[in-house]
Parts: C-alpha cells; sequence; structure tokens
C-alpha cells in the first residue's frame, strides 16, 4: 500500500487479519507506545537489499527456521538475526 499512512496500512492488517510485512519500524511505534490493535504478526525487514529478489527470499527462508512462529509475533530479521517478540 505505497503512499498509505501507517495508520491506515496498519488498520487494514488488523482488520483482515494479515501478517504485515515491512522494512518500516514505525510500526513497532504505533502497536507498542501508541498501542494500536496489532495484526495477526509484523515482519520488520531491516536491512538494505543487495538485489530486488532478497525480501522475498529472506521471507521464503523463514518458512525453513525451524519453531519460527510469525503469528502474534513481531519479527525482526537483520540477517542473519531474527528476533521476536510477543505482539500485545
Amino acid at each position: 500500500m505505497p503512499g498509505n499512512k501507517d495508520e491506515q496500512v496498519l488498520s487494514f492488517a488488523t482488520r483482515d487479519n494479515r501478517i504485515l510485512l515491512t522494512f518500516d519500524r514505525d510500526y513497532g511505534e504505533l502497536i507498542y507506545r501508541q498501542g494500536k490493535p496489532a495484526p495477526l504478526g509484523v515482519v520488520h525487514l531491516r536491512f538494505v537489499p543487495a538485489d530486488p529478489n532478497q525480501p522475498a527470499d529472506v521471507v521464503l527462508g523463514l518458512n525453513q527456521v525451524e519453531g519460527l512462529r510469525l503469528e502474534g509475533r513481531y519479527t525482526v530479521v537483520d540477517p542473519p538475526r531474527i528476533r521476536q517478540r510477543p505482539l500485545p
């Protein structure tokens, strides 16, 4: 949803029970500090892609990480690290 405000994107993802994929760290601020409702999950890609395919490759690779659960979690991907915390 390029061009839409973060609050609109977050609201859409929450309403439609989606996992939000983003390069924008403002969603953590909206969810944890401002108390906005959280979507099914958030995946914050915290890197500058080396090529246009890298974000998709990284997201698809998350399926291969044993025990990783995206639902109900705020996931920060900063290759090679993955950090998670529960969504409120």
